[in-house]
């Protein structure tokens, strides 16, 4: 007799999952409210979906439970990832290690995803879920419209970030009413909202530079790249990739800075140096202009002001004094933001939290409370950083959910 498996969720561990189980020969419906499939994949990469990265380090999935990724992702490979996309029609195109599909768009790796749904004879129900019961040998989902029985059942709901503020997500609700523990769901990949007046000033300016992150005093992260100053806060990748830890945190009441080296190519001595030579040979210029070329003319600005030197006054007074150069040099090496949260769920591109990873098999991802239920995807309390890692984690958990649901691993 053939299994039967439910889907919940059309995103990409869904579909993953879904195209697996349906290949081992179960009959396999995937329910996703959503028009499309697939659908949150469009705006992956920035339109050219980042699916896979051939870099891969510990370091690049979270959670309370980090390593539980590394399992499940030596079970199903970046290496067997991209033979699999090949195999449904995407060529790789790979740059520094980051896997994109060659037509740069992310609706190719959608698309491809869901003729091969099609081609499978996968049921697609454009359905909200209202409830799944654990019945004596299967589960009852009850859709809006119907309710019908299931041999096994796949959660693969997603998470709510990046939905409209106010938008319903069932998932957590679903994990908490079959009895599944959650660890408490928070923004991730998401930007820093500051306490700084001065940002206002400099929104829209971009820099290279080195993040470290403190709470209450100690260093708890650090990252490199392009930085971003917004009218609220901060943003750019090494924001994104620091604010899991920034949001984790400020719930626990701690007092939060992030500490900006915008000029990581000198060294604070050379900084100093830098600025002695400006004031130096600044002839008539003022402190502002002696400082141009340094960094861009907003931050220059700011710097000065922020460190009670007046931009307008002559170089040659303004800058004379060593308190007030090593001052500046300081801001330059570590400018202090002061971070007040992160933010909301709706701006951010993953979820850090969710269910439990103790919850769950190591090698099936099936709940070990509750036979025949298996998870996948970032409903999961697993997040990756930015460079494809999420989606990794989306292909290898939807896989092994998948296979182990039909073949009863």
């Amino acid at each position: 007799m053939t299994r039967t498996i439910a889907v919940i969720g059309g995103g990409a561990s869904g579909m993953m999952a879904a195209i697996t189980a349906a290949r081992q020969g179960a009959a396999v419906t995937i329910y996703e409210p959503k028009e499309r499939l697939g659908k949150k994949l469009l705006a992956t990469g920035n339109g050219k979906c980042n699916y896979t990265n051939l870099h891969q380090a510990p370091e690049c999935y979270r959670g309370t439970h980090p390593e539980f990724a590394l399992g499940i992702l030596q079970m199903f490979s970046v290496e067997e990832t991209i033979s699999f996309f090949q195999s449904i029609g995407i060529v790789p195109k790979i740059k520094n290690g980051y896997v994109y599909p060659n037509s740069g768009q992310a609706v190719s790796v959608a698309d491809a995803l869901s003729l091969k749904v099609k081609e499978l004879h996968i049921t697609v129900k454009q359905e909200t879920i209202v409830d799944i019961h654990r019945t004596r040998h299967s589960y009852l989902v009850t859709a809006k419209n119907e309710s019908k029985n299931y041999d096994r059942i796949i959660l693969c709901c997603g998470s709510p970030a990046g939905l409209p503020e106010g938008t319903e997500f069932f998932g957590y609700s679903i994990a908490e009413t079959l009895g599944l523990v959650l660890i408490q769901p928070r923004p991730a990949l998401v930007q820093l909202r500051c306490a700084e007046k001065w940002l206002k000033t400099v929104s829209g300016v971009r820099t290279e530079g080195t993040v470290t992150l403190w709470a209450e005093g100690t260093c708890i992260a650090t990252e490199k790249g392009e930085l971003l100053f917004t009218e609220y806060g901060l943003s750019g990748i090494p924001i994104l990739q620091i604010s899991r830890f920034a949001g984790e945190a400020l719930a626990q009441k701690q007092k939060v800075t992030c500490k900006l080296d915008i000029l990581p190519e000198l060294t604070s001595e050379e900084v100093l140096k830098q600025l002695w030579q400006r004031m130096e040979h600044a002839g008539e210029r003022s402190a502002e202009e002696s400082l141009i070329g340094l960094l861009h003319h907003k931050l220059n600005y700011v710097l000065l002001k922020e460190n009670g030197i007046l931009p307008t006054a002559p170089a040659k007074l303004a800058l004379a004094e060593k308190k007030k150069r090593a001052a500046l040099a300081a801001a330059c090496k570590g400018l202090v933001c002061t971070v007040l949260s992160t933010n909301p769920l709706s701006n951010a591109q993953v979820c850090a939290g969710g269910i439990s990873t103790k919850e769950l098999n190591p090698k099936t991802l099936e709940a070990k409370k509750l036979p025949g239920l298996y998870v996948a995807g970032e409903l999961i309390d697993i997040d990756g950083t930015c460079g494809g890692y999420n989606l990794q984690w989306a292909w290898s958990s939807g896989y092994i959910a998948g296979f182990s649901a039909a073949a009863d691993v």
